[in-house]
């Protein structure tokens, strides 16, 4: 019987977890109750390289104006024209990165992330079938590089750091790779599942 690689990964999306968000390590940080969540998607998406689930992730352009140069998942804002969040996530992974959506094969969603910026994400992971080349939107991606499942799976390589932000002292995550300093939503979307995958 064949063994498919991301059945931890599918097991782990069958599991209970909670939202979260670029606050939830900062108690002390009272959001507006009058605050407006934006929909948005971003894609997980996994692709095989020798054997071994990677995950893709984009390096941001340094030329936009809001999280220049940080790593990301490919994804964004819900249009008008998307069905749902899912919908926005395959557009904006294939505006983003080239990616055909009749590639992907949804497996699951992983539960809301609301970011500093007000909007509320929805990381939907899937797999990607066949061969994959990336080509970055140059005006949004500087790069797409992918990290292998394992190096996420670990809640252990996780760090929590802190930063001055708008007066406050604010805690995030990072789970860096090589040269890719991993921080903020994606690094606490990705510590969301790892915690799921070691339950």
């Amino acid at each position: 019987m064949t063994i498919d690689p991301l059945d931890p990964l599918v097991a782990a999306l069958s599991r209970d977890g909670a939202a979260s968000s670029d606050f939830d390590l900062n108690p002390d940080f009272k959001l507006p109750q009058s605050r407006k969540l934006r929909p948005a998607g971003v894609l997980a998406g996994f692709v095989m390289q020798d054997g071994v689930p990677q995950v893709i992730l984009t390096k941001r352009s340094s030329a936009l104006k809001h999280h220049p140069g940080q790593i990301a998942f490919p994804g964004g804002k819900q249009d008008e024209g998307d069905a749902d969040v899912t919908a926005a996530a395959l557009r904006e992974a294939q505006e983003e990165v080239g990616l055909d959506p009749a590639q992907v094969e949804v497996l699951g969603l992983l539960p809301t992330h609301e970011t500093v910026t007000s909007f509320l994400v929805t990381p939907v992971v899937a797999r990607v079938r066949g061969d994959f080349t990336p080509r970055p939107e140059p005006g949004e991606v500087a790069e797409v590089f992918t990290v292998p499942l394992t190096h996420f799976a670990d809640p252990a390589r996780f760090s929590v750091q802190s930063r001055r932000w708008r007066g406050l002292r604010r805690s995030y995550y990072t789970v860096p790779y090589g040269p890719y300093y991993i921080w903020g939503a994606t690094a606490r979307i990705l510590r969301g599942l790892a915690d799921r995958m070691v339950a």
